[in-house]
């Protein structure tokens, strides 16, 4: 079966090189820029100053990789094994550096010794070295913990080093946004400072995505005449109420069916209705079955968008010229719920659900997944909660009463069995299991990773599909009408993540060796042959032409190379597809710096580049807005940076709001627990709150909010003035 795919990847990568006329490239593998071996290679051939000298084979210990221990630059038995024969050729054993880093030391000419504990994140990892910082040379860490860091001079300010690093350097001027993610402070003597390198998982995209089992709408909503089945279950009695208008039209901007072009069209509530105020009303004077449910969204949809979709009504919500909202997709997952023997031929099927349903670090994409629903920003910020408003200042979701709203009706989704019961209890049960046994219908998350299960747990032969769609229409306050406005919006946007990589001061004090050549690290990860090697994994991973060039193919406009056939089936082999655990786990590569698209995209199953493609589409059409990584003349549209230049005693004043702290009552790590959460599934009382204007203000009264915003917002207008000095 895995021959098969790498043989199809093969032709379909041919198939696009014709279309997109990439052929074979002039593109040399290997260093690029730099000069593997050189004493100085990070120098600039026309600054023969300032340039990076160290001892060859100087020795780096690195307390750095993703989150477990099987994650770091060096392999562990689990891996590997008594002995673990790669796809180059080479048999790798414990201890052993990873393809990725074993190529790392050769082209930069210095030893990496693996320090790294997987303590399980990046502020554990630092969190536990930091008080032997001594003991390492360059530690991952997360960013706000890498910035308190800093400020406290427990590792290195590269500012005072980028005329050194001249493509780290051309990277933050190009990317001005970068630069304020990751400046640290912005006045006094460390002015300007940078405490870590970012971390980019991707620049400028979307992220997180909504994806549905697409098999199960069609076969509800598309055909002619009446739905029909042999077998179904009634409605639950309604809790959730209308989020849309009752009457009135509601003009929505899509892409034309083959995407086009843009057409406006109407939701008409007047013709048709509100979906849900019908169902409520119809489950109000007694039972509702499954069958009547499906009749009823499949009149609404005729009616409401005026014979549009015609026999299609599945595009409403994944079609190109998809147009669905919050209240449809309740109508929607009430059928879906209520036609388990149509759809999976048992007794139950549950609607949505989370990556993870046990696991606190993926159940909050559930209030994530609420913010798009219904227009809330905040829930899915880079930093904490914080979004830029329209006043140009800086808002906390968690002390705002929209925000509680919005989980009050994901919890009312909850009660009427819409959101998974696993959800509810906490129970142990992943999308893997939630698709291999037709048990779930849809969550919010990473494309990627999860449409590969239409390869391993899905029946594709009998067209089961679990696939990406577009993002609903939400009424979102943007400033341009007092009113909102009824659009596309995401806050999932791709920019600095919340980890990053630092030099240990205590490290590399009195060693220029050891400075110089972990600033050649960061700086060769800048190069484009860096930024290569830290995605793809070495050269012999990478596919190459017969005069020994990298085979290339046109990813949004740039020729990027294609990865090995033997790497893609070692992909499936070793990782059943998941390209990340595949580039973490075995390559060594895509733990931190920026990590390429391009490589996702080719690991990525055909139903989900069919999705992506369908995101795309919608996003350079203008149909899907988002946060941008500028400061905007809309403040409303810049995006968070990712971290502020709080200073020393700031740090230490946030610190003892234990409530706010990451873990307080707003965590999203593994193994805490989120409020937000308990909320969707078990309202206010198994947060142990009252209701949602009583907690925005417990959050901004009595649980330090209001302090914690003004110490944030003071950090964001010294890095506004910042930023406007830079650009005069």
């Amino acid at each position: 079966m895995r021959k098969k795919i790498s043989k199809l990847l093969a032709l379909m990568l041919a198939l696009c090189c014709v279309l997109t006329a990439c052929g074979p490239q002039t593109v040399t593998p290997g260093p690029g820029s730099q000069n593997p071996g050189s004493e100085n290679p990070s120098g600039s051939e026309d600054d023969p100053v300032l340039k990076l000298e160290y001892a060859p084979g100087t020795v780096l210990r690195m307390a750095t990789g993703y989150q477990k221990p099987i994650e770091g630059i060096a392999f562990v038995a689990e891996t590997v094994g008594e002995g673990l024969k790669l796809s180059n050729g080479k048999t790798y054993y414990e201890g052993d550096l990873k393809p990725t880093w074993e190529e790392m030391q050769n082209r930069i000419n210095v030893k990496f010794e693996s320090k790294w504990t997987g303590a399980g994140s990046a502020e554990k990892e630092f969190t536990y070295w930091r008080e032997k910082l001594n003991e390492v040379d360059m530690v991952a860490g997360s960013v706000s913990i890498l910035a308190e860091a800093g400020a406290a001079g427990e590792v290195v300010n590269l500012a005072e080093y980028l005329d050194y690093m001249p493509h780290f350097k051309a990277f933050l001027e190009a990317n001005p946004i970068v630069r304020l993610s990751i400046t640290g402070s912005v006045t006094g003597d460390n002015k300007g400072a940078i405490y870590f390198s970012p971390y980019f998982d991707g620049v400028d995209d979307i992220e997180r995505m909504p994806l549905m089992r697409t098999d199960w709408v069609e076969k509800l909503l598309n055909g002619e005449g009446k739905f029909t089945a042999e077998a179904c279950g009634n409605l639950n009695a309604a809790v959730y109420e209308p989020y849309m208008p009752t009457s009135g039209k509601v003009a929505v901007d899509v892409a034309s069916k083959d995407g086009s072009k843009v057409e406006t069209i109407n939701k008409d509530y007047d013709t048709a209705g509100n979906i849900v105020k019908t169902m409520n009303d119809a489950l109000a004077k007694g039972t509702v079955t499954g069958v009547e449910a499906v009749n009823m969204l499949r009149d609404y949809i005729d009616k409401a968008y005026n014979g549009y979709y015609g026999t299609n009504r599945a595009d409403l919500f994944i079609g190109q010229n998809a147009a669905w909202d919050a209240d449809e997709l309740v109508a929607l997952l009430r059928c879906v719920v209520s036609n388990a023997k149509t759809l999976n031929g048992k007794d139950s099927v549950e609607g949505l659900f989370s990556r993870e349903d046990a696991n606190n670090q993926r159940r909050v994409d559930m209030f994530r997944f609420a913010g798009t629903l219904f227009g809330v920003r905040g829930l899915e910020s880079r930093q904490d909660y914080l979004y830029v408003g329209t006043d140009g200042k800086l808002h906390d979701a968690r002390q705002e009463a929209d925000t509680y709203v919005a989980l009050e009706r994901m919890n009312a989704m909850a009660q009427e069995g819409l959101i998974s019961s696993t959800f509810i209890n906490g129970t142990d049960t992943k999308t893997e299991k939630m698709l291999a046994d037709d048990a779930g219908f849809m969550h919010y998350d990473y494309n990627q990773t999860q449409t590969i299960y239409n390869e391993t747990k899905l029946d594709s032969a009998n067209g089961e599909k679990y696939a990406a769609v577009l993002v609903p229409v939400a009424r979102w306050y943007d400033g341009t009408n007092k009113d909102g406005v009824y659009m596309r919006f995401t806050e999932s946007w791709r920019s600095v993540k919340t980890d990053g990589w630092a030099i240990s001061k205590a490290g590399v004090e009195g060693s220029q060796d050891k400075l110089h050549a972990a600033l050649a690290l960061i700086d060769y990860a800048y190069t484009e042959a860096g930024q290569i090697l830290l995605s793809y994994g070495p050269d012999e991973f990478i596919k190459k032409d017969a005069s020994g060039n990298y085979v290339t193919f046109n990813f949004n406009g740039k020729q990027m190379p294609v990865m090995a056939e033997t790497a893609y089936q070692e992909l499936w082999d070793l990782m059943g597809g998941n390209y990340t655990n595949y580039g973490r786990r075995i390559l060594g590569s895509t733990y931190s710096f920026v990590k390429l698209q391009s490589f996702e995209y080719q690991c990525t199953q055909t139903v989900g580049k069919e999705g992506a493609a369908r995101l795309s589409t919608a996003i350079a059409l203008g149909l899907i807005k988002h946060p941008a990584l500028a400061i905007t003349e809309n403040p409303w549209y810049s995006i968070v940076p990712t971290t502020l230049p709080t200073t020393k005693a700031e740090n230490e004043i946030i610190g003892g709001f234990a409530e706010l702290a990451s873990k307080g009552k707003f965590s999203s790590s593994k193994g805490d627990s989120n409020i937000l959460v308990d909320i969707i599934a078990k309202g206010y009382a198994g947060a142990e709150l009252v209701d949602g204007t009583t907690t925005a203000n417990t959050v901004a009264n009595e649980w330090n909010g209001k302090s914690y915003l003004q110490i944030k917002q003071d950090a964001y207008t010294r890095l506004i003035n910042f930023y406007n000095e830079l650009s005069k």
